[in-house]
């Protein structure tokens, strides 16, 4: 039998008992040969080469195959539009192409309370025929002096709220009462007498209940009569008059905020202040964001425990400020905001919030109709771009798509093959 050489010529150790036919040992074997010096492995006069050669092949392999599978799951980062060349494999999650609208907002700080309170004030000269009432003004209210005569004999508590024909307050154990409207009682009305100022008292005597009399500008004796009836109800003289300190006109339900007076003192100064009895949203907006609103603008608040309400622009201020500095310099023009109030139509869904910081949230920018996807579907392309993995019955394939508007953890995408309803991966 003759010997195999190895390739430099020298023949092989006759111990190893190996011959020439016989095929070189599995990797499995290799495994216990110490090659990495070079030497022959123990009881063996010198080095086998063949098992080395067996090894690398092996080794070779194994790069190719490992090379496959990064190839094919994009480990690397390769081109997510070349999927003819390597297809990428099945996503453990997967989302929907749907069509809807994106919307991008603006988020400001706004404050929830029940919105701007304003001040009534003693009668000019207490509530006696011809004296000028209290009145529903600022904190600089010009609706008289607020110096009158009489004693305060009867003050509502904070928060309670006062309606159309309840009292504001009593004096001398005479009841001031709220009348709805925009024009005050600012002289005595009785037969005679035309103006706005009797069209608002003939308007509340009729939600009052009141009747016989035509609801105009003109005061005539039937408006007397539903004058007496109405004095009546409230244990007043029945003079068939109206006077100013009769009562206070505001635009509607009033909630009192605070009492500046005390029963006991003088009927005069600033009594009390009030508000609405809703509550609102108001907003110092940056007339950089003047733009997002205008009367009936939605916008979604959310309140410090995270509930989300949807509300609507209801006043727009009519100028813009810039409160000074704290060193007393004035601002920028940059600095200016513009006062803005939105109204909650479902208040229960502000819970037990009075007053709160909230969030409020304005649309920017928004687009109807168009195709969108979860930001976390997109996958990075090789060389710029974005792709997403489209899932079909023939496997999964990755398509190049052109990104639009961002919103609420959706992206607007368009592309050759994106249709509504096409599931695509959501990679982990």
């Amino acid at each position: 039998m003759t010997s195999e050489r190895p390739a430099d010529g020298t023949p092989s150790d006759a111990s190893d008992g190996v011959p020439s036919h016989t095929p070189p040992a599995p990797a499995a074997d290799v495994s216990s040969t110490d090659i990495s010096s070079g030497g022959s492995p123990e009881g063996h006069g010198g080095p086998r080469r063949r098992p080395l050669r067996a090894s690398l092949i092996t080794l070779a392999a194994l790069t190719v195959v490992a090379a496959g599978g990064i190839g094919a799951t994009g480990v690397l980062g390769g081109d997510g539009g070349e999927s003819a060349e390597a297809a990428p494999s099945s996503p453990a999650k997967s989302a929907t192409v749907e069509k809807t609208t994106l919307t991008r907002g603006e988020t400001v700080d706004g404050a929830l309370g029940y919105g701007e309170a304003t001040t009534v004030r003693a009668p000019a000269t207490g509530g006696g025929s011809g004296a000028r009432g209290a009145t529903a003004g600022g904190a600089d209210s010009d609706g008289g002096t607020g110096t009158g005569t009489g004693t305060l004999t009867w003050l509502p508590d904070v928060g309670d709220e006062i309606e159309r024909g309840e009292s504001v307050y009593s004096a001398d154990e005479r009841k001031s009462v709220l009348l709805y409207g925009s024009t005050p009682l600012y002289r005595t009305l009785d037969v005679g007498s035309e103006g706005k100022d009797v069209l608002m008292l003939e308007r509340n005597l009729a939600a009052l209940g009141h009747t016989g009399f035509t609801v105009d500008e003109e005061y005539t004796g039937s408006t007397a009569d539903a004058v007496r009836a109405w004095q009546e109800d409230l244990g007043r003289e029945e003079t068939g008059e109206v006077t100013p300190g009769d009562a206070v006109v505001a635009s509607g339900a009033r909630r009192v905020s605070d009492v500046g007076a005390a029963r006991g003192a003088a009927l005069s100064g600033d009594i009390l202040t009030w508000t609405g009895t809703g509550r609102v949203v108001t907003v110092d907006l940056e007339v950089r964001f003047e733009g997002f609103v205008k009367d009936g603008t939605k916008a979604t608040v959310t309140l410090p425990d995270g509930t989300a309400v949807t509300a609507k622009v209801t006043d727009i201020g009519a100028a813009a400020t810039a409160a000074p500095s704290d060193g007393g310099e004035d601002k920028s023009a940059e600095d200016a905001t513009l006062p803005v109030e939105l109204t909650v139509k479902d208040q229960k869904k502000l819970g037990r919030y009075q007053a709160a910081p909230v969030d409020v949230t304005l649309a920017a920018e928004s687009r109807a109709d168009v195709l969108a996807v979860p930001v976390s579907a997109l996958i990075a392309r090789q060389g710029g771009g974005y792709a997403v993995q489209a899932i079909t019955d023939d496997g999964v394939e990755n398509i190049p798509v052109e990104l639009g508007l961002f919103a609420d953890g959706l992206v607007e995408v368009s592309g050759s093959g994106i249709t509504e309803g096409l599931r695509v991966g959501v990679p982990e």
